[in-house]
């Protein structure tokens, strides 16, 4: 490890990779990837039923264009034009990027890489490698790293982004095993950490991931959309997505109290209706308030039952009532899927073994059997579509301070289902594309003091969990203004007292009390956006504000909520671009752009 770079890449995912790669062909050389552990993270350690990648339609003769698909991805509200064109724009570049460097994306003989519709995709774009996909990615572009020779960093948590006028000077790193300071002084950061995985209790983020949102608010970087979220059905003991088949096999939905009582709860509450809402999470996975008489009222009744002090679980080896007479009982879409997969026909786990036995054995290689045993289940967080906000190349407010990836706020309230794979192509492509343009400078180490720290008994894991199951309990899905308001409080005085009251016993244990602060200071900002959002917009999207229903009259699709220094405000999104589309005009523009590289 140097002590000056042009370049340091935070992260090691899908964007963190990619940025780096990028950087590197378009001949930024002196770089570093840094990270607090290689192999860790949403990008390696995630994945779904059918994990998700969007882009560009590339088959078939249904018709698409880059505007069509920067419509889809703007109408989804709170969403930047540029972002949206931009994202549309490389969609194609960036997925044929990842096909030559060996991503397992299925095409016929003649080429066509066939598609799918997902979530809010209106066309074919989907695509996918199967549950992991995003590692497939991660892989590939890691070989490609690893081949180029790039410096990668490793077991170094960044707790702090230097800058001084506004532009970044460097950053200072701890050693996660031995508690050592670094000081790395360099013009431009990448921050590609991934989503702010730390704040809640129930999460489906994997416990490798943390974020590291904390380290952009503390540079005093602007954030976007933090209210907004992606909240579903998945497993608690080992985390992961309860979509596509693991629904549509129609598992039983069993709530269990302190005394052992089990009920079944969906259908004491709907019926032989609850076999059609089970049916539907299975298309329709993430809360959505716009559902919540049909498919996210399974969403509503479990969370329920958990505030209840219930525990809910899936049950797969026995039907759920209501198909004590046969399958004739199902609603049309759910019974014709069945009989077209062959599956109409004895228990969940049977089904699930005819459809998706990989589905099975995923859960398997986590010790967990689903043949014999009940599946814990809760409403978890799994993707924030708020982050750091950035500007069309990907760069904050501050100067050299680029985002990508899912700490960028660029997904907006609703995104079609793989979209996130699409952004950390995109936005560490353009950022990489505006340092390249940019002169290298003179870097003088820059200094850093480390606050004083209290030693003394560690209270960390204490306030964290504390913090996360009180933000699981009043600000994910179901949201209660008054307890937000009373959390937003207890977590400010945290924030503004911390290296004052919170210990850690050793030098040792000093990135896990910087990895505390930055979830404190994400929760802040994150409670900030959504008090503020539940004053102007209310309920909306994912968000259910103290039960009312949605009176928003579509505020949301062109407005966002901006986050600085902990205060939140509304204001207008940009609209979509115009840019120049004479082809004569672009040829003599590159041109010129070529003469200037000669020169």
């Amino acid at each position: 490890m140097k002590n000056k770079y042009n370049t340091l890449i935070i992260g090691t995912g899908c964007a963190g990779f990619n940025a780096a790669d990028r950087l590197y062909d378009l001949g930024v050389r002196d770089i570093a990837i840094i990270t607090e552990g290689r192999f860790m993270g949403t990008s390696r350690n995630t994945g779904s039923d059918k994990q998700t990648y969007y882009k560009l339609s590339l088959c078939g003769s249904d018709g698409d264009s880059v505007r069509e698909m920067a419509d889809t991805l703007y109408s989804g509200g709170g969403v930047m034009g540029e972002h949206a064109l931009a994202e549309a724009a490389y969609s194609t570049r960036c997925f044929m990027r990842l096909v030559e460097l060996g991503v397992p994306f299925p095409t016929n003989e003649f080429g066509e890489y066939a598609g799918y519709k997902t979530d809010h995709d209106p066309r074919t774009r989907a695509t996918s490698c199967g549950p992991l996909t995003s590692k497939y990615m991660t892989e590939a572009l890691e070989r490609s790293v690893i081949d180029k020779g790039i410096e990668i960093i490793d077991f170094q948590r960044v707790i702090k982004i230097l800058t001084n006028d506004n532009s970044v000077t460097g950053v200072a790193c701890v050693n996660t095993v031995t508690g050592d300071l670094s000081v790395i002084a360099c013009q431009s950061v990448i921050l590609c950490t991934g989503g702010p995985a730390c704040i809640y209790k129930n999460t489906v983020y994997p416990e490798s991931q943390h974020g590291a949102t904390g380290l952009a608010i503390d540079a005093g970087a602007a954030l976007s959309n933090m209210e907004e979220w992606q909240y579903g059905i998945a497993s608690t003991k080992f985390r992961w997505n309860l979509s596509g088949t693991y629904q549509q096999v129609l598992p039983r939905y069993i709530s269990v109290d302190k005394d052992g009582n089990e009920s079944e709860f969906l259908y004491e509450k709907s019926g032989d209706g609850s076999l059609g809402l089970i049916f539907l999470k299975g298309y329709q996975w993430p809360f959505d308030t716009r559902k919540t008489d049909g498919s996210s009222k399974v969403d509503i009744l479990v969370a329920e039952q958990i505030k209840k002090g219930n525990r809910v679980f899936l049950d797969y080896t026995k039907n759920p009532r209501g198909l004590e007479n046969g399958f004739a009982v199902l609603p049309t879409e759910a019974y014709e899927y069945l009989r077209r997969s062959g599956a109409l026909f004895g228990t969940p786990i049977e089904r699930l073994e005819k459809m998706n036995e990989g589905a099975i054995e995923l859960y398997a290689s986590h010790g967990i059997d689903l043949y014999t045993e009940y599946l814990e289940i809760a409403v978890c967080a799994q993707h924030c579509n708020g982050g750091v906000a950035v500007d069309e190349n990907w760069q904050t407010e501050i100067e050299g301070l680029y985002v990508a990836g899912e700490a960028a706020g660029t997904f907006g309230v609703y995104r079609p289902g793989g979209s996130a794979l699409n952004s950390t192509q995109v936005g560490s492509l353009r950022a990489a594309e505006h340092i390249a343009g940019k002169k290298d400078a003179q870097r003088a180490i820059p200094s850093y003091t480390v606050p004083n720290i209290k030693y003394g008994k560690s209270d960390i894991t204490e306030i964290r969990d504390g913090l996360q199951t009180e933000m699981s309990r009043v600000a994910d899905f179901d949201r209660s203004t008054d307890g937000m308001k009373a959390l937003l409080e207890k977590v400010s005085k945290i924030c503004d007292e911390f290296f004052e009251t919170v210990a850690i016993e050793d030098k040792s244990q000093t990135a896990e009390l910087f990895k505390l602060y930055d979830t404190v200071l994400t929760q802040r900002a994150v409670l900030s956006a959504m008090l503020c959002s539940a004053e102007n917009i209310g309920t909306h999207g994912s968000a259910l504000v103290d039960c009312t229903p949605d009176r928003s009259g579509g505020k949301q699709r062109d407005t966002r909520t901006l986050t600085k220094n902990a205060v939140s405000y509304i204001k207008k999104v940009s609209p979509m671009p115009t840019p120049e589309l004479w082809f004569e005009t672009l040829l003599a523009r590159k041109k010129q752009e070529l003469d200037n590289e000669e020169e």
